[in-house]
């Protein structure tokens, strides 16, 4: 990182010499909330090469190529979604068709890909893709692709898919198991297993049920290790959250938290519930991580992209600063992209997200199509990533037309 802030002074000191802008993109008069450098405050953020450049107040116009004006927006870090869907799975959205509206910069695909279908996925999804996208390789070798498939134990193999994953470091950065229904823990087994060969974290999205010969609290306390990720937190529908007699959080979830177990939102579809969700945050049982299992059912319906998972735990009563943290910073930690990712850092890649905090009477609806009637809503104003707008809600980096403008001749 020194090498790479070194070569943007040089760049700087260079463009100043010859009388160049030493910026290619100025965001200023913005509220930066930046919470891996401990900034909370109206700042301007400089970009130039695609990384970020400075971070100061009153930075001067004259030396950027162009300058956004964003005063009365928030800019933070590009928002990293842990848990989405943008491959394999049936539900599967091309991510630049949803995550780049939701000032969402980077996702990471939840096991729609096995180590059958990893360079299908690469080559189909990750590659074409202005999102980043990493992946949690799917324990199942051909992927989130139905029961047929993610029922068969045959195809569990913790040491191929292991092999897959260190040869894949730059885009895989964990396991995912999920939709296991056959009896016993054989595909947690196995996907923890490929954890621990490819030292990686495993996201765990499991069937609970009483026939399974399985339980939530010797899957959190026994079998999942520091650092792996219990996904849809807010579901109870399986994973029991809540005790049902005394709506008090299980005991065996504070428990597993304190060693190192990764609450994840995950809300998707099925998986946020109002009176789950409303009785964990007032008792202080907030996610680690904020994300959205979002697949084209949860897009269609909840609506739970990373600007309406926000906004619903801020009306539970969130701060924006905590759930811009577990949108940015706590993601990037889980998955050892920090501070690679989740900053606002000079020298590192400038994904930003530029956000407007609205006021007044909003409608939210949970996996159930409850609804519940809110104060704030966040809203994506603004997407900037490796450092070119690819999201403008308002046109604010567009120029002005006027009655008197001209337009190129379109041939």
């Amino acid at each position: 990182m020194r090498l790479t802030t070194f070569r943007l002074l040089i760049l700087a000191a260079a463009c100043v010499a010859q009388g160049q802008p030493r910026y290619d993109l100025l965001l200023k008069n913005g509220h930066v909330l930046d919470p891996a450098n401990r900034i909370d405050g109206v700042m301007d953020v400089a970009i130039a090469a695609g990384k970020i450049a400075r971070v100061a107040a009153d930075i001067p116009t004259a030396q950027a190529r162009k300058t956004i004006d964003v005063k009365g927006l928030y800019v933070a870090p590009g928002l990293v979604d842990l848990h989405a869907h943008v491959f394999g799975y049936s539900g599967s959205i091309f991510p630049d068709d949803t995550a780049l509206t939701a000032c969402t910069t980077t996702v990471v695909d939840a096991g729609g890909a096995g180590w059958r279908t990893f360079d299908e996925m690469k080559k189909r999804i990750i590659e074409p893709s202005r999102t980043r996208v990493l992946a949690l390789l799917n324990i199942v070798g051909h992927g989130m692709t139905g029961p047929e498939f993610e029922d068969d134990t045959t195809d569990m193999d913790p040491h191929k898919t292991a092999a897959v994953i260190l040869g894949n470091r730059e885009h895989i950065v964990g396991i995912k198991t999920a939709h296991f229904g056959g009896y016993g823990w054989t595909a947690i087994d196995r996907a923890i297993e490929a954890g621990r060969l490819s030292q990686t974290p495993v996201m765990v999205d499991d069937k609970i049920f009483t026939n399974t010969g399985r339980t939530s609290r010797e899957k959190l306390l026994v079998k999942m290790r520091p650092g792996d990720i219990h996904t849809h937190m807010y579901n109870d529908r399986q994973l029991e959250l809540l005790d049902r007699f005394t709506g008090k959080v299980q005991p065996y979830m504070l428990e597993a938290r304190k060693r190192g177990v990764i609450f994840d939102l995950g809300h998707g579809a099925g998986s946020f519930l109002w009176p789950v969700a409303t009785k964990a945050m007032e008792q202080g049982f907030a996610p680690d991580t904020i994300s959205t299992d979002l697949h084209s059912s949860s897009i269609m319906t909840v609506e739970s992209d990373m600007p309406n998972c926000m906004s619903k735990l801020m009306n539970l009563g969130m701060s924006l600063p905590g759930a811009i943290l577990r949108s940015t910073v706590q993601p990037a930690k889980a998955i050892s992209r920090f501070p690679q990712l989740g900053t606002l850092s000079v020298g590192q890649t400038a994904d930003v997200a530029i956000l407007r905090l609205r006021s007044g009477v909003f409608s939210y609806k949970d996996a159930w199509q409850k609804k519940f009637l809110g104060s704030q809503r966040l809203e994506c104003a603004l997407t900037v990533r490796e450092g070119q707008t690819v999201f403008d809600r308002d046109g604010r980096g567009y120029p002005e037309w006027t009655k008197a403008g001209e337009y190129e001749v379109i041939r």
